[in-house]
């Protein structure tokens, strides 16, 4: 079974998810203008997870597949900086039970327009709740 075959089975058990899958690549689409796109590309050697504009390079199946579901749990939150409406960076960050919220890793774009304001916005998904395996 592919990893893609894996995500879809596994996605079985959340019929309000809405995915694509074109070539090597699967997409679940936010839910509402609050969530984010969680993608994976098996590249065959190796796995590209991303979050909007967000992403990270696995070698190791498991830990694509845990990263690709995380992105869809309560358990992760996209801080997103935008200049006007343009994002420029994508910060993934992981919440605790008390929540407070620890960022993980961020992208961004080497271009930005510095001249417009700068505003932060949140995104969640909710498809997998807390403590839930996805």
């Amino acid at each position: 079974m592919t990893i893609i075959e894996t995500i879809k089975s596994k996605l079985k058990k959340y019929p309000s998810a809405r995915y694509t899958v074109e070539g090597h690549t699967i997409t679940v689409e936010a839910a509402n203008s609050d969530g984010f796109a969680v993608w994976l590309v098996d590249k065959q050697p190796g796995y590209t997870v991303g979050y909007d504009g967000w992403h990270e390079e696995f070698d190791d199946e498991e830990m694509a597949l845990n990263a690709f579901a995380f992105g869809l749990s309560e358990d992760c939150r996209l801080k997103v900086i935008q200049r006007g409406k343009t994002a420029c960076s994508w910060t993934v960050e992981s919440g605790n039970r008390e929540g407070q919220w620890f960022e993980d890793g961020m992208v961004g774009l080497l271009w930005i327009p510095f001249w417009r304001k700068r505003t932060t916005v949140y995104r969640q998904n909710h498809l997998i709740k807390n403590n839930e395996e996805g």
